[in-house]
């Protein structure tokens, strides 16, 4: 069993009661006469992976673009996230359910987009994959009352007033709608929490007035459930964050009374000395998704500084829109990986046992699951078991470092959730995989129709938002993200 901060994994017995670990011992473990035993020999144990940010909404659409910013991901919303009836929005989430928990991932943070706006009817079927699949979730349905276009000041000047028209109705309707019905789901939410459990996701503070930030922080104060946003993620929310508030986006949602414990902001790239200082200061959680940071060209969150600070950093996959897979370990070493490239100093570095960490029990305080991330006694019984016959541990060596640092998920054999298999053998135990894919193919082929005018939209106006954005990101600020800005 996995000790990661000693780098070791010794012989242990593990007596699961319910759906928790009632004891750990050395192997001999005394167990009730009734108990079913499972051998686990020739397998290491760790504590289930949590995913602190990604978007079940997309997984019918995976890698769908190669040079994109994060800017050019946003035109392309409606086309790659559009056109899906309940019955696809199910697939879609069961898809990825289905890839974390075959690399090892137990539970995750599901900001879940619906175009054009939350319905009850679609956060209920999302909600009902992640059951069905054996996981565990927290589904926050993503809501803003603006639009790329609108939010950029400046973007829509720059287009020939035929494609601005067209722009400017891809506008989200009124935001009392989207409210209300994020309300209701939050009322009327008839799973089991210890499972899967409501938050709310004002999805991205700059495509949000004040007045619907506000509103979503009071859904969240009245309802006790978390609020999930994305933070600083690109430098184009950066610049015109300050040039909108005068501060920073960060302190601007701080004197909004947004900030606290069950906040959870993904990414915190452009994040400065005194926004982590304010982060750590109100308990709040930052999702770190290092693959999707550099994928869409964002830069490189300073994540030693911000832990070093008290900021409680998990880290995330983000969507197979802007990261192409589900893999934490994937994650975790693009974490250690993407400290490197900011300086020489090896203090200054993250550890393999820091990106465990971020991976499990900080990833699980992100997602306000106050049990699970851990293997010890009163933990859920959320346990992945890796093949130590696989060729990525021969010959065997540190544990710790070879999690984060070599593990690629082809060693997880099977994967606990709360006590009960949801993988076993390399196989899903309450999906079938070749059924799941008839289904999403089939889906996927009635998807393409009904957004084919979205799509050739994008590709109208994604040259526009290319040219703009960009010079917008070479627009100076105060901190500098970017790797590689030297000759």
């Amino acid at each position: 069993m996995l000790d990661a901060a000693r780098h070791r994994a010794d012989p242990a017995d593990i007596l699961l009661r319910d759906d928790e670990i009632a004891e750990i011992g050395a192997p001999g473990l005394a167990a009730p006469g009734d108990a079913e035993t499972i051998d686990a020999a020739g397998f290491l144990l760790h504590p289930g992976l949590v995913n602190a940010h990604t978007h079940g909404h997309s997984n019918l659409s995976k890698a769908p673009g190669d040079l994109w910013t994060l800017e050019l991901l946003l035109a392309a919303g409606p086309w790659i996230s559009g056109g899906r009836g309940v019955e696809d929005k199910y697939l879609s989430v069961l898809i990825g359910a289905c890839e974390m928990l075959l690399k090892g991932c137990t539970a995750a943070y599901d900001l879940m987009i619906e175009v054009p706006a939350p319905t009850k009817d679609g956060i209920h079927a999302a909600a009902r994959a992640y059951l069905d699949a054996g996981m565990r979730a927290v589904i926050a349905p993503g809501a803003a009352d603006a639009s790329l276009y609108t939010s950029v000041p400046g973007l829509l000047d720059a287009m020939p007033e035929s494609l601005r028209r067209e722009a400017e109705g891809l506008s989200p309707g009124p935001a009392g709608g989207a409210l209300a019905a994020v309300r209701g789901i939050l009322q009327d939410w008839p799973f089991d929490r210890a499972r899967v459990r409501p938050a709310v996701a004002p999805a991205i503070p700059l495509l949000c007035s004040d007045e619907f930030v506000i509103a979503c922080r009071d859904l969240a104060r009245d309802f006790e459930v978390g609020l999930h946003t994305h933070l600083l993620e690109s430098k184009v929310q950066a610049v015109v964050g300050k040039a909108r508030y005068g501060t920073t986006v960060t302190r601007h949602l701080a004197k909004l009374g947004v900030l606290g414990p069950h906040f959870t902001g993904a990414h915190g790239v452009w994040t400065d000395e005194e926004d982590m200082r304010v982060l750590a200061g109100a308990g709040a959680n930052i999702a770190h998704n290092p693959g999707s940071n550099m994928r869409l060209g964002n830069g490189i969150a300073r994540v030693k500084r911000m832990r070093e600070l008290g900021v409680n950093v998990g880290i995330g996959t983000d969507s197979v829109t802007c990261s192409d897979n589900l893999n934490m370990y994937e994650s975790m070493r693009l974490a250690a990986m993407s400290s490197r490239v900011q300086g020489p100093d090896t203090a200054r570095w993250l550890t393999a046992e820091d990106c465990f960490m971020q991976a499990t029990e900080s990833s699980a305080r992100a997602l306000g699951f106050e049990r699970i991330g851990r293997l010890a006694p009163g933990y859920k019984a959320d346990i992945v078991f890796l093949d130590l016959g696989s060729i990525n541990w021969i010959p065997y060596g540190d544990p710790t470092n070879r999690i984060v640092n070599l593990e690629d998920g082809t060693s997880v054999d099977s994967v606990m959730v709360g006590g009960r298999f949801a993988v076993r053998g390399r196989r899903l135990v309450h999906v079938d995989l070749a059924t799941l894919k008839t289904r999403a193919e089939a889906a996927w082929a009635g998807i393409e129709g009904r957004v084919a005018e979205k799509r050739a939209l994008f590709e109208r106006l994604a040259p526009a938002v290319n040219a703009f954005c960009p010079a917008v990101a070479h627009r100076p600020y105060h901190v500098e993200r970017f790797a590689g800005r030297g000759d």
